[in-house]
């Protein structure tokens, strides 16, 4: 499995700061999640409790709302000012209850949500194999767990076009679909399911993927990244480079590499996995 190495901190300071320009540029983000909230059509389930983790400004979070009225539904982010857009979603009186935390140490109690929903967060675990572990053991027996994340293949020009200006790190390597049913079966989930889709954006230019990647706060965060900024020269050099993949309609592409897993909650918990952490899921305010 290709090492995954994110620095925590410099991705919470790039999400808190892409808040408020999050969802003008997040396209592909949303697509990504409504198509996994359709996948919700094919599951009989009546969820009570709901976690969507790392939720952003809480667009899912308000269409797990409308779709499950008789549920609570937490929403979860490791930046604030993600939590605070989220915390607007729904109605005064039926709105997503706001938690700050990380995947990989969830400060919730073990076994209480129906469902856990989670699209294009796991990419900023430090340790996603710990984080679907925590993902477990908040869920109940029985009980859902939907996510998507982005393979290999995601940001391939990208990549390739960097390479032919420096050696330094300037994109994450991202986990293959394989490595995650893997993660899955070793957390003890029952009957896991992987899939893929390849979906592509286009740019009239380079710079333009840039501007999406820096507002919805998906900047560089690899622990190995270069420190400082990129020089206009090196800039010029990337931009020179991507042209090469400028297709016949004279757009630049970038491609994503799309997975989705699902997988359910195992009716018998393996000794000492599930450790209640909080006495309760949240303290009403």
């Amino acid at each position: 499995m290709t090492e995954f190495r994110i620095d925590k901190r410099q991705a919470r300071r790039t999400f808190s700061r892409a808040a408020g320009s999050y969802d003008a540029h997040a396209v592909l983000q949303h697509e990504i999640a409504d198509r996994l909230l359709e996948r919700l059509d094919y599951v009989k389930l009546r969820p009570r409790r709901i976690l969507d983790l790392g939720c952003g400004t809480g667009r899912a979070s308000a269409a797990l709302l409308r779709r499950y009225p008789g549920a609570e539904v937490v929403a979860l982010d490791f930046a604030l000012p993600m939590l605070a857009q989220a915390r607007r979603r729904g109605r005064w009186l039926r709105r997503p209850r706001a938690v700050c935390g990380d995947m990989d140490c969830l400060p919730l109690a073990a076994q209480c949500f129906d469902l856990v929903f989670s699209s294009a967060a796991i990419q900023w675990s430090a340790d996603p194999a710990g984080a679907i572990r925590e993902m477990h053991r908040v869920l109940r027996p029985g009980g859902l767990l939907m996510f998507t994340s982005f393979g290999p293949d995601t940001l391939r020009e990208l990549r390739i076009a960097w390479a032919e200006v420096d050696g330094a790190v300037h994109a994450h390597d991202f986990i293959d679909m394989h490595d995650y049913g893997d993660m899955l079966v070793a957390a003890g989930l029952a009957d896991p399911v992987m899939d893929v889709e390849r979906l592509t954006l286009t740019y009239a230019d380079a710079r333009g993927l840039l501007r999406d990647l820096k507002a919805i706060g998906a900047n560089n965060a690899a622990a190995g990244r270069a420190r400082g900024l990129t020089g206009p020269a090196r800039l010029r050099a990337f931009e020179r480079a991507y042209e090469r993949f400028r297709d016949a309609e004279g757009r630049l592409p970038a491609s994503y590499e799309v997975i989705y897993g699902h997988a359910w909650g195992a009716e018998q918990r393996r000794e000492g996995e599930a450790v209640l952490v909080s006495p309760e899921v949240l303290r009403r305010r």
